[in-house]
């Protein structure tokens, strides 16, 4: 029986790792119920404080964003992670135009349709699918309580009515997946664009028959405006803060430095599992399998996946353990699929770096960075390519 071997990449522990193992399960079992996956949670060997944080300073932090050159609606959405109510925030900027003294003001015509709103059968069943249908519910009334919000009711004409549905169903729908991730939930919806946007398309059609997409006057004054938030809420919550994103940049210099500890726990991963064994393994993980392959013969293994992987720039810079530039891949060295996103920043290709010994798929998530780096599990490309490989 082959058996697939999950190895998570940098930042990953218990609840995440076991929400992304479940879905790599179901793809694969999907396909071939024949296949056993296993788990290789070595995040329980990375990096943690070890004397309660006290090398934290509670000042002088900084948060920088930097630019992008992405498509708008990929620009849009990284904003909308950071900030659900940013696009109402831009809405709030219109000029107000002159109130209507005889009749309802299109502004409250608007709040009755989101405040009344009952999601048809079809916006429910995707709310479902997307995880996030327990939460829809709590996302909409902090969207309609909201100061953008309001501020942005008050902007709404009679010509424009249709062009506040998306912004206000993108709103409900970021809000969703802000409030998922501050309760440690990941659903599918996190990752998955063609999932999140048909969410947001019901949801706009069930606001009303509004134009789909970007509006007009937000289209234009999208990327300049999308200016660099959040220094001072760092420097409040920074030990907060720390402690959600340390372990990412903590599990890779924990991997420089001690990295065998790492590599030995997937070998007793491998050696535990009937083989032929076939390694899936994201980011960090990838590095830690190539170098363990490298280094050892496992003749069990018979086909090593990394996604996103960064063992091609390390291996042509110089720095990969294991392998020093200019060595070839050693002769026991399985196949080799590397998966890539041009979206994600911290994938890289190997198919000319290692001489023909990589093969090299593209997928596209249409995801922003650093989203785009998790998004490979939900993505139809991504298990195309490994299911059609596995022994």
């Amino acid at each position: 029986m082959t058996t697939v071997i999950f190895v998570h990449g940098t930042g990953i522990r218990e609840q995440e790792y076991n929400e992304t193992f479940e879905i790599i399960q179901q793809k694969i079992h999907a396909e071939r119920p024949d296949i056993k996956v296993s788990p290789c949670l070595w995040g329980v060997l990375g990096a943690k404080f070890n004397d309660n944080r006290a090398s934290v300073p509670l000042e002088d932090a900084t948060l920088a964003l930097s630019d992008s050159e992405e498509d708008a609606d990929i620009v849009l959405w990284g904003q909308l992670y950071r900030d659900p109510l940013y696009e109402l925030r831009l809405l709030s900027l219109k000029p107000i135009e002159s109130e209507n003294p005889f009749g309802e003001e299109p502004g409250d015509v608007l709040q009755s349709r989101v405040a009344s709103l009952t999601p048809t059968s079809q916006l429910q069943a995707k709310l479902q699918e997307a995880g996030i249908a327990e939460v829809f519910e709590p996302a909409r009334e902090a969207v309609i309580h909201s100061e953008p919000y309001h501020q942005a009711l008050l902007r709404v004409s009679e010509s424009d009515l249709s062009e506040y549905y998306a912004p206000i169903a993108r709103a409900i729908a970021a809000q969703a997946m802000f409030i998922s991730e501050q309760q440690e939930k990941f659903p599918p919806i996190l990752t998955d664009a063609q999932l999140r946007d048909n969410v947001v398309e019901l949801l706009t059609l069930a606001l009303g028959e509004a134009e789909l997409g970007l509006g007009g006057w937000l289209l234009k004054p999208l990327v300049e405006l999308a200016l660099p938030m959040g220094t001072n809420y760092v420097k409040k919550n920074r030990l907060e803060l720390t402690d959600k994103i340390s372990p990412m940049p903590g599990d890779i210099l924990l991997y420089l430095t001690r990295g065998e500890k790492i590599r030995a726990f997937i070998q007793q991963q491998i050696a535990q599992a009937e083989p032929p064994v076939v390694l899936i393994a994201h980011s960090l993980g990838g590095i830690a399998c190539v170098d363990l392959l490298v280094q050892q013969h496992l003749s069990g293994v018979e086909l090593l996946v990394t996604v996103g992987s960064q063992a091609p720039f390390l291996y042509e810079i110089n720095a990969l353990y294991s392998l020093e530039y200019g060595q070839l891949l050693p002769e026991h060295f399985p196949e080799w699929l590397n998966i890539y996103d041009l979206r994600d920043f911290l994938s890289y290709v190997g198919n000319g770096i290692f001489r023909d010994r990589v093969q090299d798929v593209q997928v596209d998530s249409r995801q922003p960075f650093p989203r785009s780096h998790g998004a490979y599990w939900t993505n139809a490309k991504t298990w195309e390519a490994i299911i059609s490989r596995l022994p």
